[in-house]
């Protein structure tokens, strides 16, 4: 466990502004930032970071918090595993001692994974540089690409040797089980035990958005590549990677993709390398896999601007192709170019300077409309086949979410083709009002099927339970927000002496007296800490809460403390009105209010099944009587301040 002075610390260096800005494009917007939310679907910036505050939240969906408060929820890690990200980042040495077997049995199996490549990736790594058959045959392969050593370095690049079973030896001696090794896809499980699957290939290895390995593609050198043998093998989808969420290169390239504001997509591994030996490091492949919705978002977070980059053959023409619709309606603007004939990226680069490369691609890219219109429209002269084309292009413009937009590609596509841009008009319209329907349709359809599947039972959303629960969150932000602040002064003592008492303090004695807690456990110690620690000079109740070393605390804290900050001119909160002592005075009593009606329904509702019990009715009316006089009591002294 990490202690909280090193916790301290780890906050005390961390700038967020840094932090999100390794996995979102951020903007100056006043004195904070914003950009685009990693958290949905986003499509105009919402996310807002406040490097005063050092806090971040989205304004559409709500998710934010501190820098370790994002990077559980972006990296999908755990609390100690964000400290660490943080203190690695930061430099800030965490003293840990070495895990056991026990403990190293008890890791989840995503943790595990992780683990078992960072240290396969090193392995190929060494293997490359010293091992005879690595520099023999490996670094040699590389050498006969042009790759130099820093990009060597840079992609993490390595060898595998051809013994069917070398890796799975070496990661027995380390201590790594065989069923991570089969489980990232590193090792095969076989009828005789296991075996290598990239024995004998060099090894480009996937790194996610953060900088984690989470695959591995390894390619048979040309000599082997004749006859049947499959050129390149990848890693199987798995806990920690799934082909279609993850970009090859995208780590290398995220900080120029966002200076640049544009991304080149190119097809394989040695596209990515060759280009950013060229200098334009702003590349991803999706290495011959169809682009999915899932990678587009991801790159959207960079920017909006995507030059698919592809060679002149068929293959490249079918890649350039597919994807374009989802491209376009999740609001990507799309340039494309094809390469002369002979050339594909990789080789493009190798005979080019990034001046020139750039040149040549802001000479011969172009938009999507004129792209399509050239392979599909131009020169086919049956009437049906030129219909269905232009069709098509209508329908790829009919996705764009933009309006303007969608309006000027349309006047574009009717003045190249020589039609009325009305004929063009009425046929997207069409098209789009047929896709609202099918929409709806479906949402009708979903919605039968989740009506009878609901319980029966439940009728109303905001019970009084609920109400309870609301009012139980609002006191414990106070506690959050204020919890050292005296909101009572000179107080007389039983002994004849005076005291103070805090927010906290005050709201576990008036819940104290009558032996009231919180429902949600957390509450409860949120508030006994509170208490605890209200007498030291230092104790910010605020900071010491969203830093606390339980990260559903933190969590719970960094939420209720997020709404009050100020994070730009168009997100302004409401002050609380009159006193701190008058807010959590109210929000006590109200509290208080809430129990006793609930406690009146409970009795009302007993009374009416009570049946022939004669003693017990009169037990239930006295007690019903009680109750109400409490409650007018209470909403006597709330007066027309009650809280709902």
């Amino acid at each position: 466990m990490i202690d909280r002075q090193t916790i301290d610390k780890i906050m005390d260096a961390t700038n967020i502004v840094d932090v999100v800005g390794d996995f979102v494009t951020l903007r100056k917007a006043g004195v904070n930032y914003k950009g685009l939310c990693p958290f949905h679907d986003d499509k105009t910036p919402s996310f807002m970071v406040s490097p005063s505050k050092q806090i971040c939240k989205c304004f559409a969906c709500g998710e934010g918090g501190t820098a370790v408060n994002f990077l559980m929820k972006h990296e999908q890690i755990t609390y100690p595993e964000a400290l660490r990200w943080l203190a690695k980042k930061y430099n800030i040495e965490i003293q840990e001692k070495e895990l056991t077997d026990e403990e190293k049995q008890q890791q989840n199996d995503r943790d595990s994974m992780f683990i078992v490549n960072e240290w396969a990736m090193k392995y190929f790594q060494e293997i490359l540089k010293n091992d005879p058959d690595g520099i023999a045959i490996g670094k040699q392969y590389f050498r006969s690409r042009g790759i130099r050593d820093d990009i060597i370095e840079k992609f993490n690049l390595g060898f595998a040797l051809s013994k069917r079973d070398a890796l799975a030896i070496a990661a027995t001696k380390a201590g790594y089980k065989a069923e991570f090794l089969v489980k990232t896809g590193l090792c095969i499980q076989g009828e005789k035990g296991i075996h290598d699957r990239y024995a004998g290939r060099v090894i480009f290895p996937w790194l996610n958005v953060s900088g984690r390995v989470v695959a591995f593609g390894g390619r048979l050198l040309d000599s082997r590549t004749k006859g049947v043998q499959q050129k390149y093998v990848n890693s199987p989808d798995s806990d920690i990677y799934h082909k279609d969420h993850e970009l090859y290169g995208l780590f290398q390239a995220k900080k120029a993709i966002a200076k640049e504001d544009r991304v080149y997509m190119v097809e394989g591994y040695t596209d990515v390398i060759a280009m950013h030996q060229c200098g334009l490091e702003n590349v991803v492949a999706n290495s011959g896999t169809a682009l999915s919705v899932y990678q587009i978002k991801l790159l959207r977070r960079f920017t909006q601007n995507i030059t698919l980059l592809y060679d002149g053959d068929e293959a490249g023409i079918h890649a350039a192709m597919r994807g374009t619709d989802m491209l376009l309606a999740e609001g990507m603007n799309i340039k494309v170019l094809l390469l002369p004939d002979g050339d594909d990226p990789d080789s493009f680069a190798r005979k080019h300077t990034a001046t020139e490369f750039k040149a040549y691609i802001e000479q011969n890219a172009t938009d999507f409309i004129s792209f399509k219109t050239r392979l599909t429209v131009e020169n086919v002269t049956d009437p049906v086949k030129r219909s269905e084309a232009i069709g098509g292009i209508v329908k790829s413009i009919s996705v764009i979410p933009e309006q303007i937009l969608r309006s000027t590609y349309l006047s574009t596509l009717a003045q190249r083709l020589g039609i009325k841009e009305q004929t063009l008009l009425n046929s997207m319209n069409g098209m789009i009002r047929k896709d609202i329907e099918d929409k709806e349709k479906e949402r009708e359809r979903e919605n039968a099927r989740n009506q009878q599947t609901a319980p029966q039972e439940i009728i109303g959303l905001h019970t009084a339970d609920e109400q309870t629960q609301e009012v139980e969150r609002l006191l414990i932000q106070s506690v959050i927000r204020h919890g050292e602040e005296v909101i009572f002064e000179n107080l007389e003592t039983e002994d004849g002496g005076t005291t103070s008492l805090t927010v906290a303090q005050y709201v576990d004695y008036d819940l104290g007296s009558d032996g009231l807690t919180f429902h949600d456990e957390r509450y409860n110690q949120i508030l006994r800490e509170a208490v605890e620690h209200s007498g030291k000079e230092d104790f910010k109740a605020e900071t010491y809460f969203m830093h606390h070393p339980d990260a559903d605390i933190s969590h719970l804290a960094t939420q209720l403390a997020i709404d009050r900050h100020q994070l730009g001119k168009s997100f302004q909160v409401k002050q609380r009105e009159g006193s701190l002592r008058q807010h959590v005075q109210h929000l006590v009593l109200d509290l208080r209010m809430d129990i006793v009606e609930k406690r009146l329904k409970e009795i009302q509702t007993e009374m009416r099944q009570v049946g022939s019990d004669r003693e017990r009715a009169m037990e239930l009316m006295e007690e019903f009587k009680s109750a109400q006089e409490l409650r007018n009591a209470l909403a006597k002294q709330l007066g027309n301040d009650i809280i709902r």
